[in-house]
């Protein structure tokens, strides 16, 4: 893992929005007395959905709600690639994924496509309205290759379709996310092969339970319960 340090760049200050500090303490209210510092992570990730990104301010802030030392703090942010310690677009933080299975679909096509139109990975577009990087893995692979914006997943990418959907981000009119040729889940292109019936599955075809098995015998006189 590469070494991952606080941009140098820190506001003077970081406070929680009320709607942010109502969930915080929502978290911290579902560990005992003595626990609360379970609660560091979603309590970060509340701090990166209000701002974008972890700021050293929120570290300090987050470590005295939690009675936590800084560092202990600091230690969980940077270690978790998930949190973003420099500001991200305004618009959208576009994660390309590189692994194999992306990357033989045409994934560096889409980074080579993302840097030409947004500059250097990691670092903010010249007009701040994207952020882009290439990750690991991220589950999507039989709909290769994709790419994850914001907090949803778009998959089947083209350079054509990605340059699409981040006009339409651009314009702040996200795309609803998904497959960029209208895949059914992860189903094969053009339709589910099995399971085609939809009767096999929507138990049209059930029969009625008459008893279950290894239920008990109802008494003597007793009527069996209505199935």
């Amino acid at each position: 893992m590469s070494v991952r340090r606080l941009s140098p760049n820190q506001p003077a200050s970081f406070e929680f929005s009320p709607e942010t500090r109502k969930k915080a303490e929502w978290w911290i209210s579902k560990f005992p007395a003595g626990r609360q510092q379970s609660a560091v992570i979603p309590i970060l990730w509340l701090v990166q959905k209000q701002e974008g990104w972890v700021c050293e301010p929120a570290i300090r802030l987050v470590a005295e709600m939690l009675g936590m030392a800084q560092i202990r703090v600091l230690e969980v942010a940077t270690f978790y690639t998930m949190f973003m310690l420099e500001p991200v677009g305004s618009h959208a933080l576009v994660q390309v994924c590189g692994t194999t299975p992306c990357a033989l679909r045409g994934a560096n096509d889409l980074m080579a496509y993302c840097k030409k139109r947004l500059g250097p990975k990691d670092h903010l577009s010249a007009d701040g309205k994207f952020y882009w990087q290439e990750v690991e893995c991220l589950g999507a692979c039989s709909n290769a290759p994709m790419a994850a914006i914001n907090d949803y997943y778009y998959e089947d990418l083209t350079v054509e379709s990605l340059g699409e959907i981040l006009d339409e981000f651009a314009a702040g009119k996200p795309r609803a996310p998904g497959s960029a040729i209208g895949r059914q889940g992860s189903a094969p292109e053009g339709g589910p092969l099995t399971l085609s019936d939809a009767s096999l599955y929507d138990g049209t075809r059930a029969k009625p339970v008459k008893s279950l098995p290894n239920a008990p015998k109802p008494s003597k006189g007793a009527k069996e319960p209505a199935q």
